[in-house]
């Protein structure tokens, strides 16, 4: 007879809206029962499937709300673990960098400390060679002279 239960409860309005009324009520009114229970009837066999469809759009609409929900929050907790180990990152970073420049801040100390101990080491070590070589041209000369005393036929002395 008709198509959605819309439509068979507009019937439905027409129906009562045109019916006749009783007198002396004219909230009562004479309608055909077989027309009004054949549409209640179609309006019985429509409504439960058109209900079960609208539940299962509305379980299908949840589902879908649940689900983008937990992804959500797989996404917030994904978010929140990569936040805090760029963190732990960053702070590892920060402490290798201190640590890297206390290491360099102590290898220029030792460095200077070296150059310092190897220039007294050779200023000694040229030092004692310098009097060495001293020490060693003042024989060379009192050899010498000793040698030309010696050939001279003199007694040996200082020149």
């Amino acid at each position: 007879m008709a198509g959605g239960v819309e439509e068979l409860l507009g019937m439905l309005y027409e129906m009562v809206q045109n019916a006749f009324s009783l007198p002396f009520g004219s909230d009562r009114c004479i309608l055909d029962k077989d027309k009004l229970l054949g549409l209640v009837d179609e309006i019985n066999a429509i409504l439960p499937t058109d209900l079960k469809q609208a539940r299962s759009i509305v379980e299908g609409r949840n589902d879908i709300i649940s689900a983008a929900k937990r992804e959500a929050e797989a996404v917030k907790r994904q978010a929140e673990e990569r936040a805090r180990q760029l963190v732990s990152q960053e702070e590892v970073l920060v402490v290798a960098r201190q640590k890297a420049n206390d290491i360099i801040l102590s290898a220029e100390t030792k460095a200077k400390e070296m150059r310092r101990v190897a220039s007294e080491y050779v200023d000694n070590t040229l030092k004692r060679t310098e009097e060495a070589l001293s020490e060693a041209l003042n024989e060379v000369r009192t050899s010498r002279a000793e040698f030309r005393s010696a050939a001279a036929g003199k007694k040996p002395g200082p020149e």
